[in-house]
């Protein structure tokens, strides 16, 4: 009896390794044979404000547990360049499963060669006016608060009577901002003028004949002007004209101060909303949201050289 119960106690011994040994090499065939997500994330040009963007997305998604080793990123930039963009956006569509755009150009040729697959977009100011707002759409929105930039003016610089603004007409949210900033400021009593460029290599001429009509150059969130930057902020010094701004980059260039939506909090925030649409979250059912916190920063160096009281 004793060796009978031993040798039933060993066959259920063996039995049991062996089924644990079975459970252990399917969890791992399993494991190794899971799809990786693919996500395709096209960025209009580079420049700091737009990268710092493009961390914030990564980190989200990483704070919900997704990062390299549950993800494929791809990463496409355009360089400045609307049909590069729309060429990018084709091919993310034959091999991504998720497209996030970053900035509004990148945003409206995604909607214009992707139909049926998740877009996200992030930092677009204006997405209604960007026509960009799909049944298979969604993202995080940074509207940029222009009447605090107004006042930021008025406070700083109480002097002044004209503002210049240099824009690129072609860019929705530029084009949206500068005319939000426009309003507001007339109401406030200034002076505005303008000048459009239709590409990067317009900004020096631009500069050079708008700076000997003004008080003070307000810079938008405009992607063109983003890339020439340390060209405003020369020419700018040259002149001995202040600049305010519409993002925290270009107060860490040059220019005088700014009032600001950090550019990686709505990057987090859409990095978070890509996470809940993978767990499940249909996109229909995902409206965009608006990140609306603004923070005030002055460059105490620049202040310093115009005699600004802060």
């Amino acid at each position: 009896m004793k060796k009978a119960m031993e040798y039933l106690s060993k066959k259920l011994s063996q039995t049991g390794i062996c089924l644990i040994f079975l459970f252990l090499t399917f969890a791992f065939i399993s494991r190794a044979a899971e799809k990786k997500i693919t996500i395709g994330i096209s960025q209009i040009v580079e420049h700091p404000s737009l990268d710092e963007d493009r961390q914030g997305i990564l980190d989200g998604l990483k704070s919900q547990g997704y990062d390299e080793t549950k993800v494929n990123f791809i990463y496409k930039n355009a360089q400045g360049d609307f049909p590069t963009a729309q060429l990018i956006s084709k091919e993310l569509n034959d091999k991504a499963d998720i497209i996030v755009a970053i900035a509004t150009p990148s945003a409206q040729a995604a909607v214009n060669a992707i139909k049926t697959k998740p877009i996200f977009f992030s930092v677009v100011a204006y997405p209604e006016s960007a026509g960009i707002l799909q049944p298979n759409v969604t993202g995080a929105s940074n509207k940029i608060p222009a009447a605090k930039h107004v006042e930021l003016i008025k406070t700083l610089l109480p002097n002044i009577k004209k503002i210049g603004i240099i824009y690129n007409a072609s860019e929705n949210n530029s084009v949206e901002t500068v005319e939000e900033f426009s309003k507001n400021a007339k109401k406030a009593g200034y002076e505005i003028i303008l000048r459009t460029i239709t590409n990067v290599n317009d900004v020096s001429s631009a500069l050079d004949s708008i700076l000997g009509e003004i008080d003070v150059l307000y810079s938008t969130n405009d992607n063109m002007i983003a890339s020439a930057y340390p060209i405003v902020v020369d020419k700018c010094k040259n002149k001995n004209i202040p600049i305010i701004s519409a993002v925290k980059n270009f107060v860490d260039q040059g220019a005088l101060a700014t009032e600001y939506i950090s550019e990686y909090d709505v990057g987090f925030e859409t990095g978070l909303m890509i996470a809940k649409y993978i767990n499940g979250e249909k996109i229909e059912n995902m409206p965009y949201v608006s990140v609306s916190k603004s923070t005030r920063l002055i460059n105490p160096d620049i202040a310093k050289k115009f005699g600004v009281k802060y």
